[in-house]
């Protein structure tokens, strides 16, 4: 869906999500087999035993379809606790590893930083998302959350993969 130049999109707002439960939220509704499958994958235990029971609050509403990176962050912007969002878009549902698209709810304003002090900052800034196969979504959402992890770690890790998919570790 393309809004009319200056008028913003309107997303519903996001509630009852608990803290520690995993925030995805489809935008593509063009195959709802592949659509079924993701949340199936989502919804199994995880864990190097599958000892941890899957905690995700999946977000399946037609107002969401086709909103945008941009669009899903500002959405989400006023979850404070929020880390990690995961998208489930056209590439999800196209890819044979049914790879989200992970954002990262935290980023630096660089506008207001020095550039003399913060030169190396700026010439490599944070990454905002990568691709994760469902089956890594927990393990993100949980180290991210926590701190145990910092979201560029997973992204690094993303990357290193030939097909750029972060699986589970």
């Amino acid at each position: 869906m393309t809004m009319p130049e200056g008028l913003e999109r309107v997303l519903p707002e996001i509630v009852g999500r608990d803290m520690f439960d995993a925030l995805v939220i489809r935008t593509d509704f063009s195959d709802d087999e592949s659509w079924a499958a993701v949340v199936g994958e989502l919804r199994r235990p995880w864990g190097p035993d599958g000892e941890f029971p899957a905690r995700v609050q999946v977000v399946d509403a037609p107002a969401w379809s086709g909103a945008t990176a941009d669009e899903v962050l500002a959405a989400v912007d006023e979850d404070e606790h929020l880390s990690v969002v995961f998208v489930a878009d056209r590439h999800t549902m196209q890819s044979p590893t049914r790879a989200l698209l992970a954002l990262t709810t935290i980023w630096e304003d660089e506008g207001d930083l020095d550039p003399v002090f913060y030169q190396e900052l700026l010439d490599s800034p944070e990454p905002r998302e990568f691709r994760a196969a469902p089956a890594a979504v927990h393990s993100v959402h949980v180290n991210v959350t926590l701190g145990n992890m910092d979201f560029a770690e997973f992204a690094a890790a993303a990357s290193a993969e030939p097909d750029r998919v972060l699986r589970p570790l």
